[in-house]
C-alpha cells in the first residue's frame, strides 16, 4: 500500500463534470482569419486554424473537468501558485485618478478563501487534492508540474503530491529567496518560498540551464587575466588518468602524454590559449566569458521579487516575477508546447508563455484577475490571438438543477431571496416585490431581451404598476441603451440590475453579502468619414458610487478615470465580441485614450458596433451602436 496522506473529509472520488465553454471575446484576431473560420462553419467544414490560447473565467475545478475531454494527457507544463496562508490572495491595488485603493475580494473570492481555509488544513488539503488529481489527468506523460507554495504548508503539500503523483515522481524542491533578510519576533526571518516539481512519467522534458558564477568562485578559480583583462582559469592539458590514452610528444621541452594532438597544441598556442606555469608546464586557458556558467541548482537567490517600483507590478500582493516563470517555462518546455496555470492571478504565467512562444491556458475565479491578465497579454509584442471563455449559461443551469432550483418557482424564489424581495403571485412577467418596486427575474440560460422587457412593461401598464427592477445574468445587445427611454415614453420606471455570479456559490447564504449592481451608463459618438468610422467616448458613470471610498472620490478628475480598459468590435455579427481595437491604462500611460483608431470598412452597408468597457473594479459594460457606410 505504501504511505498515504489521510485527513478528515478527504474525497473518495473527484467529481468530473464536463460543460461546454462559451467564447465571450476574441483578442488579436485578424479579419481574414475571422472570415475564413466563418466560411468554414457555413460550409460545415472544420476550420484549419490551430486552437487559440484560452483565458477562462471560472472555478478552476469545474474548468479543469471541462477541459478533460479535449486536453487529457496533452498539457506539457503546469505551474500553479495556489493561495497558501494569507487573506490577501484575492486583494489588489486599484488606481483611481491620482490615488489608489485596495480592492477587497469579491464575495465569490471570499467564499473561495473560506472553502480553502474555513476548516483549517483539512479544507485546504481537500481543495488542493481535487485540483491536483485533475491536473495529473491533464498532464502529458512527459509533462511536469510546478507547485509554488509557502513554507508553512510545504510538508503537507509534498505528501499530497506524493499521494497523487507517486513519491518516485518527485523531482525537485526549489527554494526561492523572495525577499531580503528581516527579523521576525522569536523566530528566524521568513525569506523564502518553495516550488515542488513532479513529473507524470519516468521521462520528462528538461533543458539544462546555467547561471553566472558567484563572485567568490570567480575570484578563486578565474584568478588569471590576459593583458586585455579577460579572466581565465587554467586547465590540465595532460592525459594522465584518462581512458583511451592520449598523444605522446615533446612540447617546448616537456614530454608527456597530452590530451590533444600536436597540431591542436600548436593552434592553441598561436591563439594565445596556452598558459605556462613557472615551471614551463603548458595548461589550457578556460575563459570566463566563454563559460556557460554554473549549472542551475535548487536554491534560487538571483530572481528578485516584484517590488513596489517594479515596472511589471500590476497591484497584486501575490504577483510573481516574470523572471521566475521565464526560468520555469524555459527549463521544462519547448516552443509551441502547452503551458497551463489554473490559479492565474495577475497573469504572469500566460504573459511569459506568450512571450516565449508557448501555447497556454490560464484560468482564474476572479473577474479582475482575468481582466488584468488580458491587459498583460496585450502588452506582449506580437501577441497571438486568444479567446476569453467562461462556462456561462451551462454553469448556471447546473447550479439551478443541483441546488434544487430546477423548478421555475424555486429558482425565482432563490434569486428574489438574495435580492431581498418577496415573491408575488398572479403575474406572468412580474415575479416579486421589493418596497414599492416590482421585480422581474431573467432566465439562467438566456439573456434578457428587448422583447422580454416589452412584455414586462405591458404587464406593468395593464396593472397600473409604475416601477420595476429587471434582474438578469446577461443582456441582449442594445437593451440598456433603449430600456430607460422606452419605459419613460410609457410613463414607467424600469431599471436593469446584474445578477452576480456569487449567488451560485453553495456557501453564500447571506443576502446582504450579495450586490446586484445597476448597469453603468455610457455615452459615445460614432464618427464617419468616407469608408471609415471611429468611436469617441463622451461619458461614463458607475451608478454604485459607494464602491469608491469618499477620500478617493476627490482624486477623480474625469469620468475616464473610472475606466481601466475599453475595446471595439466594429463589425459585430456572430454573438462573439471580436476585439479589433483597444485602449487601456498602465503605470507608464495612466491617461486613457477616449477616441479609437479609424476603422476602414471593405464595402458599403450598415454595420453594428459594440463597445466593451471594463471599469476600475473589473465590471463589464457593453454599448451597441451602428454606422452606415455609403
Amino acid at each position: 500500500m505504501g504511505v498515504r496522506l489521510e485527513w478528515d473529509g478527504k474525497p473518495q472520488r473527484v467529481e468530473r463534470i464536463a460543460l461546454p465553454f462559451q467564447t465571450v471575446e476574441t483578442i488579436n484576431e485578424s479579419r481574414a482569419t475571422r472570415e475564413r473560420d466563418a466560411g468554414s462553419l457555413l460550409r460545415s467544414e472544420p476550420s484549419r486554424r490551430a486552437p487559440r490560447n484560452q483565458l477562462i473565467w471560472g472555478d478552476n475545478k469545474l474548468v479543469m473537468s471541462s477541459l478533460l475531454a479535449e486536453y487529457a494527457g496533452s498539457i506539457n507544463l503546469v505551474y500553479i501558485d495556489p493561495p497558501f496562508d494569507t487573506g490577501t490572495d484575492f486583494s489588489h491595488r486599484v488606481a483611481i485618478g491620482d490615488a489608489s485603493v485596495t480592492k477587497l475580494p469579491s464575495i465569490l473570492e471570499e467564499h473561495a478563501y473560506r472553502d480553502t481555509w474555513g476548516m483549517g488544513r483539512d479544507s485546504y488539503l481537500t481543495m488542493l487534492y481535487e485540483r491536483i488529481v485533475l491536473i495529473h489527468e491533464l498532464l502529458a506523460n512527459n509533462g511536469l508540474m510546478f507547485v509554488h507554495i509557502g513554507p508553512g504548508v510545504t510538508h503537507l503539500v509534498r505528501a499530497l503530491l506524493d499521494d497523487v503523483f507517486g513519491a518516485d515522481h518527485f523531482r525537485n524542491e526549489v527554494i526561492w529567496k523572495r525577499t531580503s533578510a528581516h527579523s521576525d519576533a522569536r523566530t528566524l526571518g521568513g525569506i523564502h518560498e518553495t516550488i515542488l516539481v513532479y513529473s507524470k512519467g519516468d521521462d520528462w522534458k528538461w533543458h539544462d540551464l546555467y547561471v553566472p558564477y558567484e563572485a567568490w568562485y570567480v575570484e578563486q578559480y578565474y584568478r588569471y587575466e590576459d593583458p586585455d583583462g579577460r579572466r581565465f582559469m587554467s586547465g590540465d592539458l595532460g592525459a594522465a588518468g584518462l581512458s583511451g590514452g592520449g598523444y605522446d610528444y615533446v612540447w617546448k621541452g616537456v614530454r608527456r602524454i597530452w590530451r590533444v594532438p600536436e597540431t591542436t597544441m600548436t593552434r592553441l598556442d598561436s591563439e594565445g590559449r596556452v598558459f605556462y606555469t613557472r615551471n614551463g608546464i603548458p595548461r589550457i586557458k578556460r575563459y570566463l566569458d566563454e563559460s556557460k556558467g554554473q549549472a542551475l541548482g535548487d536554491l534560487w537567490t538571483d530572481i528578485l521579487p516584484v517590488v513596489s517600483w517594479s515596472k511589471e507590478r500590476v497591484g497584486y500582493d501575490t504577483q510573481k516575477p516574470e523572471g521566475l516563470l521565464d526560468r520555469i517555462i524555459t527549463l521544462a518546455s519547448d516552443p509551441d508546447d502547452l503551458v497551463a496555470d489554473f490559479f492565474a492571478g495577475s497573469g504572469t504565467t500566460a504573459a511569459v508563455a506568450e512571450r516565449l512562444g508557448r501555447r497556454w491556458i490560464a484560468c482564474d475565479l476572479g473577474r479582475f484577475a482575468v481582466h488584468t491578465t488580458r491587459k498583460r497579454l496585450l502588452d506582449v509584442p506580437d501577441s497571438r490571438p486568444f479567446d476569453i471563455k467562461n462556462l456561462g449559461a451551462y454553469e448556471r443551469q447546473r447550479w439551478q438543477i443541483e441546488s434544487g432550483n430546477g423548478a421555475l418557482r424555486a429558482y425565482l424564489d432563490t434569486i428574489l431571496a438574495f435580492y431581498r424581495a418577496e415573491p408575488v403571485q398572479g403575474f406572468l412577467q412580474l415575479h416579486g416585490r421589493k418596497a414599492d418596486r416590482m421585480v422581474h427575474v431573467g432566465a439562467t440560460d438566456a439573456p434578457v431581451t428587448i422583447d422580454e422587457t416589452e412584455d414586462v412593461m405591458d404587464e406593468m401598464a395593464a396593472n397600473g404598476i409604475q416601477a420595476c427592477d429587471l434582474l438578469g445574468w446577461e443582456w441582449e445587445m442594445g437593451l440598456h441603451d433603449t430600456i430607460g427611454e422606452r419605459a419613460r415614453r410609457r410613463g414607467l420606471d424600469v431599471r436593469p440590475r446584474q445578477i452576480p455570479r456569487e449567488v451560485m456559490e453553495r456557501q453564500v447564504t447571506d443576502a446582504d453579502a450579495v450586490r446586484f449592481f445597476e448597469l453603468a451608463h455610457v455615452d459615445l459618438d460614432v464618427r464617419r468619414q468616407q469608408h471609415e468610422a471611429c468611436v469617441v467616448l463622451k461619458d461614463f458613470a458607475i451608478p454604485s458610487e459607494d464602491l469608491i471610498p469618499p477620500k478617493v472620490r476627490a482624486s477623480i478628475k474625469s469620468w475616464s478615470d473610472l475606466i481601466d480598459y475599453w475595446s471595439v468590435d466594429f463589425d459585430f455579427s456572430d454573438e462573439v465580441f471580436h476585439n479589433q481595437w483597444q485602449a487601456y491604462r498602465t503605470r507608464d500611460e495612466p491617461v486613457l485614450a477616449t477616441q479609437s483608431d479609424w476603422h476602414e470598412y471593405p464595402e458599403p452597408g450598415r454595420y453594428e458596433i459594440v463597445v466593451k468597457i471594463i471599469d476600475i473594479f473589473g465590471n463589464k459594460t457593453t454599448k451597441l451602436a451602428e454606422v452606415r457606410i455609403k
